[in-house]
């Protein structure tokens, strides 16, 4: 049958305007603004994540978006496993004050989960869908990452005016 979906090894067109979407929001977060006379990308996330107390978390939480899209794509739990050690990767190191703020500017997790989504999208045949435990299980998990991204800078904080006021 000349349009089976067999055929196909690239993204069926269902998937297209979700998939531009999401490149769109993954280049927002990673290289809207390309610094002068170089190609180096800078995007929101690592902006947001300068923002004291929950800005690394809010960004976990924009990454996070990407993830539940490509979970409803269908991508393998393999691949949704290495999307969130992406954005694990950049979450706790980004929280590091300083070294972290570095660390954003260089490393795109999501342009890089957005590069795993296209890889699994390829050829959806061989990807065994991942199940909804592991994606309630995933959300859990993050949802507790955020509250450890915005407990570290509260804790350094008070361990500093401790230090500062001697009380």
């Amino acid at each position: 049958m000349p349009n089976s979906p067999e055929q196909f090894s690239i993204t069926p067109d269902g998937y297209a305007p979700k998939l531009k979407r999401l490149r769109q929001f993954s280049g927002i977060l990673d290289n809207i603004i390309t610094i002068p006379g170089t190609q180096v990308g800078i995007g929101l996330d690592p902006i947001i994540g300068l923002l004291p107390i929950g800005g690394d978390a809010l960004g976990l939480i924009f990454s996070f978006y990407i993830i539940i899209e490509a979970a409803q794509l269908g991508v393998s739990t393999a691949t949704l496993g290495r999307m969130v050690m992406n954005v694990i990767v950049d979450s706790l190191v980004g929280a590091i004050p300083m070294l972290g703020d570095l660390f954003d500017f260089a490393w795109k997790a999501n342009n890089y989960n957005i590069i795993l989504l296209e890889e699994a999208l390829k050829s959806p045949h061989q990807n065994k869908k991942a199940d909804k435990s592991f994606i309630l299980v995933f959300s859990i998990g993050l949802f507790l990452l955020a509250i450890v991204l915005v407990s570290i800078p509260v804790i350094l904080i008070r361990i500093l005016w401790q230090i500062f006021t001697g009380s």
